[in-house]
C-alpha cells in the first residue's frame, strides 16, 4: 500500500493512494461504512503502525472494498507528512560518496574565500579522513527534531541566522514493531515502510558548530526544517529498496541524482546497530543520509528564497517543498 496521512475538514486521518496516486481512501470512513464499526488503529498513521499485521490487515481490507464515499481526490486534501511529529528520528550516513564530496566542496570553498587558486584537490584533510576511517568501521547518526516535521507541498521558513542554505536528497524507513538487540539477517522484518526525506540544512550554521564535535544544532533545528512525505510504500511493495534512483530538481532544473543501491550502510545495518541494547519503538524514523550528488554543497550551488525543491524517488514518488523568507 501507498499510505498517506491528509488533512480535510480541518480533521487528519489515515488514508491510501490509488489510481496512481490520484484519490485517496480514507481507511477509517471506508471501514466504518462497511462494517458498521469504528476501528481506531485505521484513523491515525501512528495507530495503524501500532495495530501491527492485524491492522495492515483492516486497511488493505478496507483500501479493496471501499465505497465511493469513503475516496477523496487528492487535490481536494492537504497532504502531511506521514507520521506528524514521529515518535523519534535517526538521520544516518550512509553514503561515502556524499561525504567526500562535501569535503571535496568546502575545502575548495575554504581556499577560495582565502584567496588560493585550487590546482588540484589535496584530499582529506586529517580530522575528516578520521570521520571516513569511523565510517567504514560503523553507522553514524544524530537524533533529529522530530517537531520540526512538515509535509509535501508545506512551506520551509528560512532560518533569520542562516544565509546559506541547503537541500538534503534522503529517504527513510519507519520501525514496524519493538526491535532490540535484533541481528542484521533478520531486521527487515522489523520495516514498516519508506519514505522520502529532505533534511533542510543551514550550511553556515553547522559549519560552525561542528568545529564543537557534538553534531549538527541549528544547522538542521529549525522550525519546519524536516520534510518528509509525501506517502509511506509499505515494505511488501518495494521489490529492492537498494535499487532507487534519487533525483533533486529545484525550480524544475535537475540539480543532482544518484541511486540507493551505493549505499554503504543499508536499513538492516542500521537497524541491527541502534538497537544493541536499546529498544527501536515502532513509527521511529531512520534516514538514509544524504546520497551522493544529492545537496547544493557537493556542487556548490544554494538555494534562493522562494526556490521549489523537488526530490523525487523512483517507487516512493515527489516530495516538493517551497522555502521562503519571513517578511
Amino acid at each position: 500500500m501507498r499510505l498517506v496521512t491528509f488533512e480535510s475538514e480541518g480533521l487528519r486521518r489515515a488514508g491510501a493512494f490509488i489510481e496512481g496516486d490520484a484519490r485517496i481512501v480514507d481507511l477509517a470512513a471506508a471501514h466504518q461504512q462497511r462494517h458498521g464499526a469504528h476501528a481506531p488503529e485505521l484513523a491515525d498513521m501512528l495507530a495503524l503502525i501500532e495495530g501491527g499485521d492485524d491492522a495492515l490487515d483492516k486497511a488493505m481490507e478496507a483500501v479493496k472494498s471501499a465505497p465511493e464515499t469513503a475516496i477523496l481526490n487528492r487535490a481536494d486534501v492537504k497532504l502531511r507528512a506521514p507520521i506528524q511529529p514521529p515518535p523519534q528520528m535517526r538521520d544516518c550516513s550512509c553514503f561515502e560518496l556524499h561525504l567526500r564530496q562535501c569535503y571535496a566542496a568546502g575545502r575548495e570553498m575554504r581556499a577560495k574565500a582565502k584567496g588560493v587558486e585550487v590546482i588540484a584537490d589535496t584530499g582529506p584533510s586529517a580530522a575528516e579522513q578520521r570521520i571516513l576511517d569511523l565510517f567504514a568501521k560503523q553507522p553514524i547518526y544524530y537524533k533529529a527534531n522530530r517537531f520540526s516535521v512538515i509535509g509535501t507541498e508545506e512551506t520551509v521558513i528560512w532560518p533569520s541566522y542562516s544565509r546559506s542554505m541547503d537541500f538534503e536528497l534522503e529517504y527513510g524507513c519507519y520501525i514496524k514493531k519493538a526491535a532490540k538487540d535484533v541481528p542484521v539477517e533478520k531486521a527487515r522484518d522489523y520495516i514498516f515502510g519508506y519514505t522520502i526525506y529532505n533534511d533542510f540544512s543551514a550550511r553556515d550554521a553547522q559549519a560552525v558548530e561542528m568545529i564543537g564535535q557534538l553534531g549538527p544544532a541549528k544547522g538542521k533545528d529549525f522550525d519546519t526544517g524536516n520534510a518528509m512525505g509525501p506517502c509511506i510504500v509499505t515494505a511488501d511493495e518495494m521489490p529492492d529498496p537498494y535499487a532507487l534512483t534519487m533525483i533533486a530538481r529545484v525550480n524544475g532544473e535537475e540539480w543532482g541524482r544518484g541511486s540507493s543501491s551505493t549505499m554503504h550502510w543499508k536499513f538492516e545495518d542500521l537497524i541491527a546497530y541502534i538497537s544493541r541494547s536499546e529498544t527501536l519503538y515502532p513509527g521511529e524514523f531512520l534516514g538514509s543520509g544524504t546520497v551522493g550528488n544529492g545537496c547544493g554543497l557537493e556542487a556548490q550551488r544554494f538555494l534562493k528564497p522562494g526556490d521549489e525543491v523537488e526530490l523525487d524517488v523512483e517507487g516512493i514518488g515527489v516530495l516538493r517543498n517551497r522555502i521562503v523568507r519571513p517578511a
